[in-house]
């Protein structure tokens, strides 16, 4: 019989452009579960390379792999500084718009 190998998935492989960094971004937080958005942020930054974020933000690579990492609360001050490093930006509108 033979046997299936599956292949280890990393959700950061496949955030290579800006345009599937805002996409996933911006599906995530209208899904509304900030614990699931900490983490795609983490996906994004990993993707776009730990030790650079964390040269931008001024933040050490291993507080931003806290930070992201599932059950972490970061400050709100942290997720902004690491969505401006990534080139990113939340945006408000009402709701249903």
């Amino acid at each position: 019989m033979n046997k299936l190998t599956l292949l280890d998935f990393d959700m950061a492989d496949y955030l290579d452009n800006e345009e599937a960094i805002a996409e996933y971004l911006s599906q995530v937080l209208a899904d509304g579960d900030v614990d699931e958005l900490l983490r795609a942020i983490g996906h994004v930054t990993k993707a776009r390379g730990m030790s650079q974020i964390a040269k931008e933000t001024g933040l050490g690579r291993e507080s931003l792999y806290k930070a992201f990492s599932p059950g972490a609360k970061p400050r709100f001050d942290t997720v902004v500084k690491v969505l401006r490093a990534l080139g990113v930006e939340l945006h408000v509108q009402p709701l249903g718009s």
